[in-house]
């Protein structure tokens, strides 16, 4: 098997441009986000060497979570941190720098599927808990390949190419492929005289073969056939041989040993007249009449054994011709075998009146029982929470909103109340001012919003909270602090539009709640123009017939 090496990079210094941003535009002390931001760069730091398990997946995802909640507060058109992040290549070490998040984002999602290659190719395919992991590690390490490849365009660095990305889903897929393969041999090694289950390796043995097939063609061609190692390149062409030798063996023993029910579904669905062992369906051109006479079956069973003797000594011939796969002892070990299994066979069946080799063996029908399913990583099985979770909710407080902090503002409860009416929450709006009354005479204004009561933050309060605070206060004075929502640097429908993938939070895994006219944020955003949201940055205002003016 194939494994990825992960991508590299180097430190990073989060601190600087966070500190500023947040004293600048959140008109908070930078400096007591110190612990948060040390947690982010102790996490990064972590994630550059994660562990070949299970534990290393969710260390990456959990980064990649964190970034999509820098993406969403500190990220913008109008304003982001000046950082510039830096990437090696994962093949070649060429490194490529961008001061875009999503390349961040992007090389730890190639690290994700990366790390799960390299869980597969480590799995003992020799037990069936084994196999089961490592088929599941290749569909998640396609999966992951997908999602940059549809996500992503104009990436500095070759290994995030859309043709790289491509290829390295089909290899996956094809690997995936091989162990469902090897999931249907164990059982069926037991039982060579099993006509139907030596059938079936033939058809998936065929199955394999073609998905080698076009992964070795896709490595052949530009620009991918002067990135990626050349060695591939011959361990796909190897095992496409391999695999298209060892269905001619497994449909010769069942020719040797089935019955002529079996035989006769052998000529229906296993047996085509093509010239290779690409996947296609059966139709009645393709179907040969299968011998019934033992003598017939013999000689058939002869051809195909005769094509599994040269696939096999093709693969190994190119085998030898690879440098680097010459020192793969193990793979030159088991295409011997399989050579030498089909010999004997071959020597079983010959006769010394056999002076004519009319019979032409036809190819297999690739076909699957158990086709890979590519699967996206699993991220929302990570949960975590928003380490700047103290600036407040991201549909308000973040880069793409500007704001001005007022207060803290004295008021004392009037015959009429406080004068104001509250819908929402995290943080809860002042939706009316009664006009003449104590808010209006403060300064408060309709669509400020209430960020601290009598010195209590209070962002991330329910409505009835805050409503049950300020009742509370009797006759006393009450103060609070709002925030009054300033126009927008980038109107809605104008300016440059990022480019984005958009994905929930729910999706994401992210326990922070959000209002639900929120805007939802990139996850990717990199090369591709979504639409974005017209939703404004106030909450629905709520139903509840209880939300009245405050008393």
């Amino acid at each position: 098997m194939i494994p990825l090496g992960l991508k590299e990079t180097k430190e990073l210094d989060w601190a600087t441009p966070l500190k500023e941003l947040i004293s600048e535009h959140f008109e908070e002390d930078g400096t007591s986000y110190e612990t948060e931001i040390q947690e982010l760069e102790d996490l990064r730091q972590a994630m550059r060497t994660p562990s070949r398990d299970e534990v290393g997946l969710d260390l990456l995802a959990a980064y990649y979570s964190q970034l999509c909640f820098l993406d969403a507060r500190f990220f913008s058109a109008a304003r982001s941190p000046r950082l510039l992040f830096h990437w090696y290549d994962s093949l070649t070490g060429v490194p490529a720098q961008q001061r875009a998040l999503a390349f961040e984002k992007g090389s730890v999602l190639f690290n994700i599927g990366a790390l799960h290659t390299q869980i597969g190719a480590r799995q003992d395919c020799s037990c069936t808990e084994g196999i089961i992991r490592a088929t599941e590690a290749f569909q998640r390490a396609a999966g992951a390949f997908r999602l940059l490849r549809e996500n992503f365009s104009h990436a500095p660095s070759p290994d995030m190419s859309t043709a790289s990305l491509s290829v390295l889903e089909q290899l996956m897929v094809a690997q995936a492929q091989e162990c469902v393969f090897k999931g249907l041999l164990l059982p069926a090694s037991d039982t060579p005289d099993n006509c139907p289950a030596q059938l079936q390796l033939a058809q998936e043995a065929a199955q394999v073969a073609a998905e080698y097939g076009l992964v070795h063609r896709a490595m052949a061609q530009p620009p991918v056939q002067d990135y990626l190692p050349a060695s591939w390149t011959s361990l796909a062409q190897v095992k496409s041989q391999h695999f298209c030798a060892l269905a001619h063996h497994h449909a010769a023993m069942a020719l040797c040993e089935g019955s002529s029910a079996d035989k006769g579904e052998l000529s229906r669905h296993v047996f085509q007249p093509s010239t290779t062992c690409e996947p296609q369906g059966p139709t009645a051109s393709s179907i040969q009449k299968m011998p019934q006479h033992p003598e017939e079956c013999r000689k058939l069973a002869k051809a195909h054994l005769k094509r599994a003797i040269l696939g096999q000594e093709e693969a190994l011939r190119l085998h030898t011709l690879c440098r680097v796969l010459r020192k793969v002892d193990l793979l030159q070990v088991v295409v011997t075998q399989a050579l030498q299994c089909s010999l004997a066979k071959y020597s079983e069946l010959e006769r010394e009146d056999d002076f004519f080799e009319a019979v032409e063996a036809p190819d297999i029908q690739p076909k699957t029982h158990q086709a890979p399913e590519v699967r996206m990583p699993s991220l929302s099985q990570m949960k975590v929470t928003d380490l700047f979770h103290r600036l407040g909710p991201l549909s308000v407080f973040s880069t793409k909103n500007r704001w001005r902090l007022v207060g803290p503002v004295h008021m004392t409860r009037g015959e009429g109340g406080f004068g104001f009416t509250l819908r929402g929450d995290s943080p809860v709006l002042i939706a009316a001012v009664v006009p003449g009354g104590q808010a209006e005479s403060a300064g408060l204004k309709e669509g400020d919003y209430i960020v601290s009561v009598n010195g209590r933050p209070c962002k991330w309060w329910k409505h009835v909270e805050v409503v049950a605070q300020l009742r509370g206060v009797s006759e006393h004075n009450v103060s609070l602090q709002v925030v009054s929502m300033l126009p927008s640097p980038e109107p809605r429908g104008t300016g440059p539009r990022r480019p984005a993938l958009l994905w929930s939070q729910r999706e994401c895994g992210f326990e922070t709640a959000m209002p639900a006219r929120a805007r939802p944020w990139p996850i990717l955003g990199w090369g591709r123009k979504t639409k974005q949201s017209k939703t404004g940055c106030h909450p629905d205002f709520c139903t509840n017939r209880n939300c009245v003016t405050c008393p």
